[in-house]
């Protein structure tokens, strides 16, 4: 006769021993990855269980993919906080995860005062097996029509509120940080080019909220 498979428990949090964090279903941890020399793994913990004894922690995650992870691989737009939340589920030993960490929602991570190392923002689903995207579209600026990496300084319009990288308009970084006023090429009189506008930060609200077009 098979021998039974012993049962295993589902618990509500977990103590990772060698760094002396608690974590839960819903956190999302730092992993340790196969190869040393690769930045940790990033995951999203579903359900955590033991065995019979409380020992044998083993953890049910979802993983993010890293752009240059993705079929399409890193793209320009692409901030270098960005994970795609994937299709990929997987089971691994409590024992590998490092760290806790925090992926925010795009809105909020470009709202931060300040990020930190364990901070991360996910504005895409990933298909993992199609290497489709979820959304398909995102609002787009500036005059290249990419969206918004949250890494790059850009300026507004004050006529359109669209906003422009600083080298899509003939602009060094130094030149758009010291403006006043700005004023794109379609809205600009001949008075209005000697102007220049708002300076955008990664705070801006506006950033994330304007634009026109999408793809």
């Amino acid at each position: 006769m098979a021998k039974a498979r012993p049962a295993r428990r589902t618990l509500d949090s977990y103590t990772v021993k060698h760094i002396n964090k608690t974590v839960r279903p819903g956190d999302c941890v730092l992993m340790r990855p196969t190869d040393p020399s690769k930045p940790s793994y990033v995951a999203r913990l579903e359900k955590i269980e033991s065995d019979s004894r409380g020992a044998n922690v083993r953890v049910h995650v979802r993983w993010y993919y890293r752009p240059e992870e993705s079929i399409g691989g890193r793209r320009q737009f692409h901030g270098s906080k960005e994970l795609f939340l994937s299709d990929h589920f997987d089971f691994q030993s409590g024992d590998t995860i490092e760290g806790k960490c925090t992926v925010h929602s795009f809105n909020t991570y470009t709202k931060l005062d300040a990020v930190g190392n364990d901070d991360f923002f996910c504005r895409f689903e990933y298909n993992s097996s199609t290497g489709a995207f979820n959304p398909d579209r995102v609002p787009v600026y500036c005059k290249c029509e990419m969206p918004y990496n949250p890494d790059d300084l850009m300026v507004q319009c004050e006529e359109c509120s669209d906003w422009f990288h600083p080298n899509c308009i003939d602009m060094t970084i130094e030149e758009a940080k010291r403006l006043d006023h700005f004023f794109c090429h379609n809205c600009s009189s001949q008075d209005q080019k000697l102007q220049n506008s708002h300076v955008a930060s990664r705070h801006a609200d506006a950033k994330v909220e304007t634009k026109r077009r999408r793809r």
